[in-house]
């Protein structure tokens, strides 16, 4: 049996090429079950039946594992056994009718309006440091733009009147207008900061660190964190957090359904209808 997860792992490694942490989660998932069987019936994961796995899975779900780790622990299992069934070692595969748990969607986590002025006005804007956080952070909840959106975000994406920016993925653009607020702290941080942040460096991108090379995602993660701490906000935010409370915020003040999906980048609305729930 061990022997069988372990050419499979091998499979994975060699031939799937798949990542290393995916390699481990099934390992790690299949030596789980490994053990399981080994005390059951069945006797070996080889030659477990649909019955025997649903048996399993409602031990997963006894154990307190989470929805989402027992769906992680199915689709491990069928990835095995469809190995197997292309070695010729079993004759059908015996996680084909398994069905996943229902994982529930929680609400986004939205920060409320006085929260948000909290950490808009955090940043000392007396230091360039503060004058292009302020930007990114003005920016953030005012558009409702990923973070990968932001770090990647050019001179050239913003308007000369600064009246709004473009956004581009996967062959689409999209603008977006930039409020008052946002245009000041912009306009702000291009004239006084973005130049001595770069240190001499030249770049096409707007934001920068400290030491003149682009922002990173973990770079402004780090920023908003920083911020969130110092302005007293206990929830759990993150960039993710930005954009879900700017759609809220724009529903609750009047926008339509398609404007705010439009302006967020979403391909369906779906996504935009559960902000509706959170008003």
């Amino acid at each position: 049996m061990i022997n069988a997860i372990q050419e499979y792992i091998s499979y994975l490694h060699d031939i799937r090429k798949i990542s290393y942490n995916t390699e481990i989660s099934y390992q790690r998932d299949l030596q789980k079950a490994a053990e399981y069987f080994a005390g059951q019936k069945a006797g070996d994961l080889t030659k477990a039946t649909t019955a025997d796995l649903e048996s399993y899975l409602l031990y997963l779900e006894k154990g307190r594992m989470s929805p989402a780790t027992v769906s992680r622990n199915i689709a491990s299992l069928h990835s095995f056994y469809q190995y197997l069934l292309g070695e010729g070692r079993i004759q059908e595969d015996p996680s084909a009718g398994l069905k996943p748990p229902k994982v529930e969607k929680k609400a986004p986590e939205i920060l409320t309006e006085e929260e948000a002025g909290r950490l808009l006005g955090e940043p000392n804007t007396k230091t360039d440091k503060g004058l292009r956080d302020r930007a990114m952070l003005f920016l953030m909840y005012s558009t409702g733009i990923r973070v990968s959106e932001l770090v990647h975000l050019k001179t050239a994406d913003v308007s000369k009147d600064m009246s709004h920016l473009s956004c581009s993925e996967k062959n689409r653009e999209r603008e977006i207008p930039l409020d008052a607020e946002t245009q000041k702290a912009l306009t702000e941080y291009l004239t006084s900061a973005r130049e001595r942040l770069l240190r001499g460096r030249e770049s096409e991108y707007l934001f920068s660190n400290c030491s003149g090379t682009p922002m990173s995602r973990q770079g402004f993660w780090k920023v908003l964190k920083g911020y969130a701490s110092d302005a007293g906000i206990r929830k759990d935010i993150t960039p993710h957090t930005m954009r879900h409370s700017f759609a809220t915020q724009m529903l609750k003040r009047g926008a339509d359904l398609r404007s705010v999906q439009h302006m967020l980048g979403h391909a369906d609305i779906s996504t935009t209808q559960m902000y509706r729930q959170l008003l």
